[in-house]
């Protein structure tokens, strides 16, 4: 356990991506007010998918943990996309 690596992340960085989160909430809630069609969704998506890469980044602390780790959840993130590429599929071509 002593050989731990600890790190120290200032309040700033904290701040700026907590600013970051609060902007594409509501950009993601304004995209819903655009006419973009089938584009909507996968325009919220999108920001959604930023947003879960910051929280996990940085307030999960994933940026400093072990590689396995980091791509254990890239992995998931991967199934995940395959799911919905799937289900958008289907829906194009029902």
């Amino acid at each position: 356990m002593s050989e731990e690596k600890h790190h120290i992340v200032p309040y700033r960085v904290y701040v700026i991506v907590l600013m970051a989160l609060i902007v594409l909430t509501f950009a993601s809630i304004a995209i819903t007010e655009i006419e973009l069609g089938a584009y909507t969704v996968a325009g919220a998506l999108l920001f959604a998918g930023i947003k879960s890469y910051l929280v996990l980044t940085y307030f999960m602390h994933l940026k400093y943990d072990k590689k396995y780790i980091v791509a254990m959840v890239a992995f998931v993130f991967a199934i995940f996309v395959v799911v919905l590429v799937i289900t958008f599929l289907d829906y194009l071509y029902r």
